[in-house]
Formats: C-alpha cells, structure tokens, sequence
C-alpha cells in the first residue's frame, strides 16, 4: 500500500509517497478506529456511567439552563445544539439516546424528564423532536454537582470552539445505579440498573472495611433493580459468582400479580376468581427490555398456532399500569403449568448477560468484578472531593486578600480618601504606603461610598472568621485521608436517604428469590391429542387427515404418484421415517398439512437425501423394539426411544458399506421368540430372537449367509403360531405355516428353501 504524505512547503504530495506494507497499513488505521469505538462511543466511564454522547447532552441542556426548576425547551433545540457543538454525528443517534435517558421503563432513574410522547414499553417510537420538549431531572443535576467546583478537567470540543467536561463529577453511582450497555470492536458491556440504596451500603462496608469479602458484599448489595420489576429466580451463590467475577448471566421473568384478588396468596399468584370456579391469570409487569406489544402477539401466535391449547385467550387491559389478562381453556388447567409454559414459549422469561467491562480512570477498558468496581468508584470520588476542597480553599485565599485589603482600609479611612482625593495615581502610593498587592488595591479603589458604613466593617471582620475557620477545615481534610473517608460515608449518607427504600423512586421493584422447582412441562403436553391417519405417498409427499379413517380406502395422490404407507396415529405421537441409507428421521404428527390437497413433500421438512427412499413409517411408542435388516444380510434390534432424532437432519442408525441398503424395518410385537430371514437366492432361515443384538448404531451381526445376492425380507413370529405370510391377490388373504421346526438353525445360518406358497418376490407381506 502506499501513503501520501505533504510537507509543510506545499510540495506535490504525490512526490514524498511512500512504500508501506498493506497489512500493517490496515492494522494500524484499524487499531485506531477500534479505539476510538471502544473509548468514545461504546463503553461507559466507570466514574460517571455515562457513553460520551450522553455526557454531552446533559452537558447541553444545564448550559441552556434546563434544570428542573425551570421549563422545558424543544428537543429539536437541545439536539441542534449537541450535534452543532458537541457531538459531530447524525441527528436521529443523539435524539435516540436522549428519548432513552427520559424513558422510565428503560432507565431505572431517568436523567431527563420528558414533555410529550416519549415512546412507550409496548415499542412505539418517540415522536419526532420537533413536537417533544425536555428538561434535566434532580438525579441528573446530583450527577453534575460540583461541575462549577473545579472538580474535573474540561477538554475541547472536537472543532476547539467550546470546551466541555471530561466526566461528570456527582456522587450519584450511576455506572450502576442506571446500568449501560454498549457493543464496540472486539468487546462489550452489559450492565443492568440496581438499586441506590443498596449500592450506597455496599460502598459504605467497602469504606469502613477495604478488605471486606465478597459475601458480605452481596449480604447488601442483593443483584439487579430494573425499571420494569420483574423477577429475577435465580440462587443466591449464582448471582454472587457473576458479581464477583464482572461475568455471567441470569434469568429475568415477568411478575403475575392480580391487585385486585381477595385473598393475599391469589394476589400474589396473579389469579383472579371471577365465580362458578372459573379464573383468569394477570400479568403486571414484564422482563426488562420486552415490548409489550410483541410479547402479546407471542402469546397469541401460540395459541393460534396450538403450542398452548390450555390458554383460550390473552387480552391486554393496561393503562399507565401493565395489564396483560390469560384466560385459561378450562377452569381445571393448573396455574403454575401455565405459568411455566409461558416461560417457555414466550418472552416472559429472558436472560440477562452481565458484562461489568467497563472505562477506568485512564481510559482503558477493564472488566470489574464488584468489589474493584467501588473500589475505583470511591477512588474517583474521593478525587474529586480533593479537587472541589483544593478548589475552595483556592476561593477562600483570593477572598481573604480582598477581605483584608477592605479591613486595612477601614481602620485608615481618612488617609486612604485623601489619597484618591490628591492623587493623580493613588494605587502605586497606596500599594506603598499600607503594604498592600495589586488586587487589594484594585479592590479599594472600586469600592461604592455605600460600603463605607460602619456595618461593614464587623461583616467584613466576621467574614474573615468564618473563612479562616472554613480554610482551616479545608487544609485538615486534605491532610487527611481519614477526614476524606469519614466526609463521603457523611456525603453519601445523605444521597441514601433521597433516595432510600420507603421514597416512591427508591424502592426496590425487582424481586430476586430462587424460582421453586419448575412444574414438569413437556411442548408434547401442550398438543390436543386427535386421531389423525397418515399419509405418505411413494414420491414422498406427506399429509394428515383428521379422524382414523379405513386404511385401505383409496386416497387420491398426483398424477403419477401412488401409496406408499397409510397408518392411524394421535397429533401426540412421533412419526419415525426411515430411509435406506439406514437414517432415521422424526415428524410431529401434530406438524403434518392437512388432508385437503396432496399435502407437501416430506423433504421441505425434513433433510433427506435426494437419492435416498423412504422404507418404513412407524409409530413411535415408548421402548418399542424394531428389527432392522440390511441387504448385506446383517441387522440388529433397536429401541424407538433411541431412534429419534432432535434436528430435520436426522440420525444416523445403520452403518451401510459401499451400494448397501437397509431393507427391512419392522416392529418385534410382544411374545414374539423367533426371527425369520429370507434371501433373494429364495432360502429361509429361523432362529431364536434372543441371538438378535440389541443396538443402538452400528451394523449389527450375520443373520443369514449368502453366496450370492442379500437379503430380502426379514420378521419376527411366535413359534407356536407359526409363520404368516401374505398370499398374493385382491383379497389378500394371510397364510400360515405352523410347522417351523425344520428351518430352524443358529443366527448366520444359509437356510432351505421356504415352505410350499411361499411368495414368488420372497417377501412376507
């Protein structure tokens, strides 16, 4: 790759182009922009929880003096001046991120108070800036206090015409008071809102006790608080590990509770009785970051889609409250199985990943575990109680000069008139004459007449008092360590109770208590069990009708196409298809299309190769055997239970050498004792079932030997009912042989040949 490079004289720049290897060309502008991702758009600042884009929009808006005292102003306004000053990127991102800092449901103590639509928890979107209008709330104003206190650096802004600040200085922790989440290069953040006053006790213990064990943190600081409540049914010991190591995750769930229900366990159950037994179920708050809107058409789809036929309908009845009311099919469906389906088909439970990654002091990303996360909080914030003390005392010194400079003049009054009386330069010979400095002097000289009362005099005596006490207060606190620790445990202790568990903003709303054992719920559970009779055609095509209609009714199929099985089944049962390259494949009798047309080809759902043919449709029954044949004459018994398959890809079951293929798939029926196995060079062969292995994959072993050919048919019978077969013919009328004694020999056997009538394509029907 090459580089152009101009030098300062204005030469062409294509005359110093210089050769670079294009690799680390790349890497190096690659690196910078991943840094500039990580640093100035995506992660949070540990000391004040804010992403640049929100720092300057709270920046913004104090500088148009939007506290919460005065009123609001368009957000067109706000974002004009962000975007034109502060932040050079598109308007629509900074609107975005200042809608989010007002709404309620995303942020747990919201930063800006919004007039107009600001969008709601059922996912609508804010209305364009030019209609809302927006100011600072008070916890946005605790998290600015101190700006004016010389408490942080201020660096330029992207063009050097303003200046704005590098963090915010506040006590409020909002990293996790608010929570962020953020996706740079290579890394991300996650961090859900909690608690103040929770946040403020485990600072607190970390204070009074550096050492303090992770344990007794937690003992305080109980896990996340979000805007919207919740449930969070995790163990103790689960949440505490992803504290302690900035990583890990947790289910967040949807609280049923019915305000209205007479007795208290019904209230917190969220069941309401509504007489002759009947009830109905009622959500009233939702998993932090669903849409409301979406998680009812969830509900509503499975319903219509028959995944929870116990549910009849879902209705939502919210107002400024969320209300979402469940009415069940039968007044017999158990609560609690309700409950736990809808964890399991719909949004009402959600996991949260925890991410404590995070900007530390020097700007570099860092993940924390809880105790080094305060651990910096408090060493950020003690900072800054240094710099706002440094800054006061630097106030208090430029005042005591003046004060003093005043107080000298009082005591020589008439001297000091006469000199501005006579002289045509009075400062250099006062500065002279009373030892004072240049903005003493000053000082005097702008003085109004009205500040020559006596009055003044004793205030300007008590002020230097008080300053010297205050100055004195001040250089003890810097001096020590202790004072400084002792003034932010006073500091926070105040935050505390602004925002304590008995104020409306403080208290907690997610309730974080280990789930009960979950009711067994199974999807299977969740079908209407229906005859249904299938019906697969020699191409492949599938479809269910309802009821069990006769098997051997003439079913229409396309041009072309014929039957292949036809069998009775429940919308319970699992269809086992097998193909003959020996895979397996499984099919809810619930998912099969409907009987109007010719269905659909069984390929669109399941993966089945091209070339592959379909042999067997069964039934599957809990630990039902089958007998499994392949034309090398090898096979093996299997249990349904281990045949199928979680995928549409299948599984594979019998291991087929070069042009094989598996023949014979055929249930083994209770009582049955013997294998029959007949070969395409027509011999028989009988032996014990109990010589048949039972596998699970694999080839299986010899059932009958061959010199030339396979094997063409195989199945199991009771020996003292002797061996049917299917005769040929309309009527297809069934054979016995009940004298099987004479084809009897050990499993591998080569056999005879069969009995008189025995099938000319050696099959058994």
């Amino acid at each position: 790759m090459t580089t152009a490079k101009t030098d300062d004289s204005g030469a062409d720049p294509f005359d110093a182009i210089v050769d670079a290897p294009f690799d680390s060309a790349l890497s190096e502008r690659y690196l910078v922009y991943a840094l500039s991702t990580i640093t100035a758009r995506s992660l949070p600042d540990l000391r004040d929880g804010l992403k640049p884009v929100h720092r300057r929009l709270l920046w913004t808006m104090r500088q148009l003096k939007l506290d919460p005292a005065s009123g609001f102003k368009k957000s067109a306004r706000v974002v004009g001046e962000v975007i034109g000053k502060y932040h050079p990127h598109g308007d629509t991102a900074a609107y975005d991120a200042m809608v989010r800092l007002a709404q309620d449901f995303a942020l747990r103590y919201p930063l800006v108070e919004g007039q107009g639509n600001f969008g709601n928890i059922d996912g609508d979107n804010a209305a364009a800036y030019r209609y809302t209008e927006a100011r600072l709330t008070k916890t946005a104003m605790r998290l600015m206090e101190g700006l004016d206190a010389g408490t942080v650096d201020f660096i330029p802004t992207y063009n050097n015409e303003e200046e704005e600040p590098e963090v915010m200085p506040g006590l409020f922790p909002n990293l996790l008071a608010n929570g962020a989440s953020g996706i740079a290069v290579g890394m991300a953040t996650n961090i859900p809102s909690h608690n103040v006053a929770e946040i403020v006790d485990a600072t607190l213990e970390v204070i009074d006790n550096p050492h303090v064990e992770h344990a007794r943190l937690m003992e305080l600081f109980k896990g996340p608080d979000f805007p919207t409540g919740g449930v969070v049914p995790e163990s103790a010991e689960t949440i505490s590990q992803a504290y302690e190591t900035g990583r890990g995750s947790f289910r967040v769930r949807g609280r049923f509770h019915a305000a209205e229900a007479e007795k208290p366990e019904d209230r917190e159950a969220g069941i309401e009785r509504l007489g002759g037994g009947q009830w109905q179920l009622v959500i009233s708050e939702i998993p932090y970051q669903v849409q409301k809107g979406k998680l009812i058409e969830q509900i509503a789809a499975a319903i219509g889609d028959k995944k929870l036929p116990i549910l009849e309908d879902v209705r939502d009845e919210s107002d400024t409250e969320v209300r979402i009311v469940l009415i069940p099919r039968s007044r017999n469906v158990d609560p609690e199985l309700l409950k736990e389906s809808l964890y399991k088909l719909t949004d009402m439970e959600t996991r949260f990943g925890l991410n404590l990654n995070v900007l530390d002091h020097s700007r570099t990303p860092m993940v924390m575990g809880l105790k080094e996360l305060l651990d910096n909080w408090i060493v950020s914030q003690i900072g800054i109680l240094q710099r706002r003390s440094q800054h006061r005392l630097d106030q208090i010194a430029r005042r005591l000069e003046l004060v003093e400079g005043y107080i000298i003049a009082f005591l020589n009054l008439d001297r000091v008139i006469e000199i501005i009386r006579t002289e045509d330069e009075p400062k250099p010979l006062m500065m002279e004459e009373f030892k004072l400095t240049d903005r003493q002097a000053e000082a005097i000289l702008n003085m109004r007449l009205r500040s020559l009362r006596k009055l003044e005099e004793m205030q300007l005596r008590n002020e230097k008092d008080e300053l010297l006490k205050e100055k004195d207060e001040l250089d003890k606190l810097l001096g020590s360590p202790a004072r400084q620790r002792t003034r932010l445990k006073r500091d926070l202790n105040a935050l505390r109770k602004e925002y304590g568990e008995d104020t409306a903003l403080g208290k907690r709303r997610t309730t974080i208590a280990e789930a009960a054992p979950a009711v067994e719920f199974s999807m299977d559970a969740m079908i209407e069990k229906e005859p249904v009779t299938v019906i697969l055609s020699q191409k492949g095509w599938i479809r269910g009708a309802k009821g069990h209609l006769p098997l051997d009714q003439d079913f229409k199929y396309k041009e072309g196409d014929g039957p292949a099985f036809v069998i009775h089944a429940q919308t319970t049962d699992k269809l086992l298809l097998a193909a003959d390259n020996g895979r397996f494949f499984t099919l809810g009798a619930d998912k099969l299309p409907g009987a109007r047309g010719f269905g659909e080809p069984v390929r669109n759902t399941l993966d089945i190769e091209t070339s592959a043919q379909i042999i067997a449709l069964v039934v599957h029954e809990k630990s039902k055997r089958l007998l499994l044949a392949a034309s090398t004459g090898k096979g093996f018994a299997a249990v349904t239970d281990e045949l199928l398959a979680e995928t549409r890809k299948g599984r594979q079951v019998v291991n087929l050498p070069g042009d094989a293929i598996l023949r014979v798939v055929r249930p083994i029926e209770q009582g049955h004792d013997h294998v029959a196995v007949v070969g395409e060079n027509r011999k028989l062969v009988v032996f014990n079932l109990e010589e048949l292995p039972q596998m699970s994959r694999g080839q299986g072993n010899k059932l009958q030997n061959y010199r030339d050919g396979g094997l063409s048919d195989a199945t199991t019978f009771k020996m003292e009912e002797g061996l049917s077969w299917t005769m040929g013919g309309k009527e297809g009328r069934t054979r016995t042989e009940g004298e099987m004694w004479q084809w009897k020999v050990a499993r591998g056997g080569a056999g005879r040949l069969p009995p008189q009538g025995f099938p000319r394509d050696n099959k058994f029907g």
